[in-house]
């Protein structure tokens, strides 16, 4: 039987996301300690376990049929291969970064300037479109260090939470790049791998739109029914039953989570009560 081959960063944040989504969408993974490769016990998938850079090359060679991996890494070595759904965990950004002490006023300061990265490829699209001549020196980590030892006088590297740029002195002031997990497939996958990719696809976009929705219970007038529909329109339209309590009913809905204070608020002017909102798990549409 024919299984799916998915590699996932070896270690690391991105590497423990990627298993949380797998094992949200059903996926058992039978795996050792030290492994470079497990099999699913219950989905025709094996994953290699690759180091987030190497993961690119896998792909363009078929070695892999696809991957969860950080968008800014198959951004600065991934040219050709397909984006197919983005994961929205493991955020960052590719940003510049310069000396605190540094009056930086805008782009045209890096003219010039000497620039220390990992991430060579988009450094130099990002110069390019922008007009501006600079010295790139190619570090492979640690290169929040470069402007303290003298190196380089800015960085371009990921960006988080912001914590070692303070840590080392610096500041964030150029963003080149805004970076998420994204699932990536290889051109040169085969047709019945394509099939599983689906299946394997269809489940991740349930449990995404789970995380991005809520579901709300409330009771309220039916005299006011016809207002809080109008905030509350759902996927189609909220259910509506019939309470015990004469002239009221209960409605049930989905609202998107990052509405959902402004919703709330909503709904309370209009007279909806015992407002209860749940988590949802996964969303088929």
């Amino acid at each position: 039987m024919s299984k799916l081959k998915i590699a996932v960063q070896k270690s690391g944040r991105l590497h423990d996301d990627s298993m949380k989504i797998l094992n949200d969408i059903g996926i058992s993974i039978d795996n050792g300690k030290d492994q470079l490769k497990a099999s699913a016990r219950n989905f025709p998938l094996e994953i290699f376990y690759l180091r987030n850079g190497d993961i690119p090359q896998y792909l363009k060679d078929g070695v892999v049929d696809a991957a969860i991996i950080g968008e800014n890494i198959l951004v600065e070595k991934g040219n050709g291969i397909s984006i197919i759904e983005k994961l929205g965990f493991s955020t960052c950004k590719v940003s510049v970064a310069v000396p605190k002490s540094t009056k930086y006023k805008g782009i045209q300061d890096l003219q010039g300037k000497r620039i220390a990265t990992s991430y060579p490829n988009t450094v130099n699209e990002f110069l390019k479109k922008n007009n501006i001549e600079a010295n790139l020196h190619i570090i492979n980590g640690s290169v929040e260090i470069a402007p303290n030892i003298g190196l380089a006088d800015a960085i371009v590297d990921i960006v988080s939470s912001g914590s070692t740029l303070f840590k080392n002195g610096l500041k964030e002031v150029e963003i080149l790049l805004k970076s998420e997990a994204i699932l990536a497939v290889s051109s040169e996958i085969s047709k019945e791998n394509k099939a599983i990719l689906e299946r394997l696809q269809f489940r991740l976009q349930s449990v995404l739109k789970g995380r991005q929705s809520k579901y709300i219970l409330l009771n309220a007038p039916n005299e006011k029914l016809e207002k809080i529909i109008s905030i509350l329109p759902g996927m189609n339209s909220p259910t509506i039953l019939p309470l015990a309590k004469e002239g009221w009913s209960s409605l049930h809905s989905v609202i998107n989570k990052n509405e959902f204070w402004e919703v709330i608020d909503e709904l309370k002017l209009n007279g909806a009560e015992g407002i209860l909102v749940c988590p949802i798990e996964n969303m088929v549409i």
